[in-house]
């Protein structure tokens, strides 16, 4: 039988090829490679598609970049602290400290794997500086109850919603309900560049202009600069790439729905714990996470069937060797230390066919024990 991936960026890109090589031409037409039209475009698109003006959005060389960049954009105290998930990608944790900041970890819900705003009130001290929701496979954090804690603790909220474009709470989109929202187009992601790319989303237009200076190595003109920044602007390619993917997003979320439904519809009946969502939350659905007791068996089975898994994320932050050092002061982590001994990924990918869902379904509940 032919694998099953993860991942299929071959058969996304069959259906836009034609569009995709009509950009590559189109940059190299005009030459401006560097801060190009193509990243005022796709700016402003984006940024239209979340309610908002292109003066609100800022195209950066990669979700790490856009975490920093934000975060330095705050201006909070130096070594102030900043509460986030522990089960999140590392860059998470690692861009609080290149911004000069102390990483506190929150213990996540069990339902859908995000910030628990009990467990986050119960870190809050006259440090803390800011609050990092990870919006985790597509599912938004419960931002009613985070922004609540923010605004009664003078809190900023930095949205890490690498893994949920387009998904949203109470009808707003995921990266529109803090003070900013953070955006990864790695290329696996749900709107994947061919490379490396991020964005920084924001309402407040003041703090936009921060981040475009940030991460154009601080400068006011071409040869006046009023801070020290970095280089970290989104390469010009990479935006007109993305800018004929968006046009896409809405109906590959879509298909991603309905696709995750249809794994929820066989492991749910047959024991199986799966994501949970609260009614007023719409996933993006980048990851599709099944609990099991064996997963290694199960990984094992899967792997002599042909269908590719994996382990989101197997060690949590608190527990990674490069963050040892640093003086956490967190608080209970037991839920993340039992989903990390438990969740496995599935293939998930728009153009995941009904005989390749239900191959991998057959496959599980062949093995694996709930």
């Amino acid at each position: 039988m032919k694998p099953i991936p993860l991942t299929d960026l071959r058969a996304q890109y069959d259906q836009i090829q034609e569009d995709i090589r009509a950009a590559f031409d189109a940059v190299f037409n005009d030459f401006a490679f560097i801060n190009g039209p193509h990243i005022k475009a796709f700016e402003t698109a984006f940024a239209k598609l979340h309610g908002l003006t292109g003066a609100h959005a800022v195209g950066v060389s990669n979700g790490t970049s856009a975490l920093t960049a934000a975060l330095k954009a705050f201006n909070l105290t130096p070594g102030a602290e900043v509460i986030l998930p522990s089960h999140t990608f590392f860059a998470t944790a690692e861009s609080v400290l290149l911004a000069g900041y102390k990483p506190v970890f929150a213990d996540i819900k069990p339902g859908d794997y995000t910030l628990d705003p009990e467990k986050v009130e119960a870190l809050i001290t006259p440090r803390t500086g800011a609050i990092v929701p990870v919006h985790i496979y597509g599912n938004m954090a419960d931002m009613d109850a985070l922004n609540s804690l923010a605004a009664r603790h003078d809190l900023m909220v930095l949205e890490d919603a690498a893994q949920a474009q387009l998904a949203s709470w109470n009808g707003q989109m995921a990266g529109t309900c803090g003070d900013a929202g953070t955006y990864s187009f790695y290329p696996s992601k749900n709107l994947g560049a061919y490379g490396d790319a991020g964005l920084v989303l924001t309402k407040h237009e003041k703090l936009a202009n921060r981040v475009r200076k940030l991460i154009d190595h601080g400068r006011e003109d071409r040869y006046v600069h009023d801070v020290v920044g970095d280089n970290l602007r989104m390469d010009t390619l990479q935006a007109a790439f993305l800018d004929v993917k968006l046009k896409h997003l809405p109906t590959w979320t879509s298909q991603r729905r309905t696709n995750a439904q249809k794994y929820d519809n066989v492991f749910k009946p047959a024991g199986f714990k799966v994501i949970d969502l609260p009614q007023h939350s719409n996933s993006a659905r980048h990851l599709y996470i099944l609990e099991v007791s064996n997963r290694d068996e199960t990984m094992a089975h899967l792997h002599s069937q042909g269908i590719a898994s994996m382990i989101h994320y197997p060690v949590p932050l608190h527990l990674q060797p490069a963050l040892q050092s640093v003086d956490q002061g967190s608080g209970d982590l037991s839920v993340t230390e039992t989903i990390a001994k438990r969740i496995l990924t599935l293939p998930m990918f728009p153009e995941l066919t009904d005989e390749q869902i239900e191959r991998v379904g057959e496959a599980v509940i062949e093995v694996a024990k709930v």
